[in-house]
């Protein structure tokens, strides 16, 4: 999260840290401090490191900043990847069916890439130790949709609705996660996080021959396989790795 504050002073002065302007310091010594400055900086406030833009120098040297919108995120990247289990099989969204689930896919079906080509949505982030703000959409025929959370008679089910994900999102969206490294030991595998619910995780369940996609609670220091999840190119041949 990223907290400005507009017109606000340090508690101390700051000297000129580039030349632009020229001034006379409290000696009388000629120097040149700068109208606006093009920095981040971090202050210490309640044991909690926050994000300030630096603005201006005023009058006596201080230092003032910019008003900066809070819990925005931007979309970076796109990346193209198919997801695997912990039993390497693929998730397939099957929109007809109202169904998204792991399964056993040939060479020839991950090829045609029939609802399992998805589009991984990286958007920067002020937070990074919560992981990486991502969203999922995957393309079905003709038609694109993206993953989401709802609450349905109390519980989160994992839903895939007809749509394309948005370049920004100015606040909390129930389509976005957060990608963790899953284990340190598996450096190459990842586990999301649902952005809204802390400790709530994409994973497979049982559900008579299905592995079905669903949200799963993790307890803490708990280690749970069906949250595994590998991202890897639409080749079995290569890596399975971001």
């Amino acid at each position: 999260m990223v907290f400005g504050f507009a017109k606000k002073r340090l508690s101390h002065p700051l000297a000129p840290l580039q030349e632009k302007r020229t001034g006379h310091n409290n000696s009388g010594e000629n120097f040149q401090h700068p109208e606006r400055l093009n920095t981040i900086s971090r202050v210490k406030m309640s044991a909690e490191e926050i994000l300030v833009y630096a603005v201006e120098l005023g009058k006596n040297s201080c230092l003032y900043f910019e008003e900066l919108e809070c819990d925005a995120l931007c979309k970076e990247k796109i990346l193209h990847r198919v997801l695997r289990n912990v039993n390497s099989q693929l998730l397939v969204v099957r929109p007809d069916l109202n169904v998204a689930a792991f399964e056993d896919v040939t060479d020839q079906e991950m090829q045609s890439g029939k609802g399992m080509h998805f589009s991984i949505h990286c958007y920067k982030t002020t937070t990074p130790l919560a992981g990486m703000p991502v969203a999922f959409s995957v393309q079905v025929e003709d038609k694109s949709y993206y993953m989401c959370c709802e609450r349905e008679c109390g519980e989160m089910i994992v839903r895939f609705k007809e749509g394309d994900v948005p370049k920004e999102i100015p606040g909390e969206s129930n389509i976005i996660f957060f990608k963790k490294t899953f284990t340190s030991c598996s450096s190459k595998a990842f586990k999301f996080e649902y952005s809204m619910e802390k400790g709530m995780f994409l994973a497979f369940e049982e559900e008579g021959c299905l592995r079905k996609l669903t949200l799963k609670k993790l307890s803490k220091d708990e280690v749970d396989e069906t949250m595994k999840i590998s991202l890897s190119n639409f080749s079995q041949n290569e890596n399975h790795n971001l």
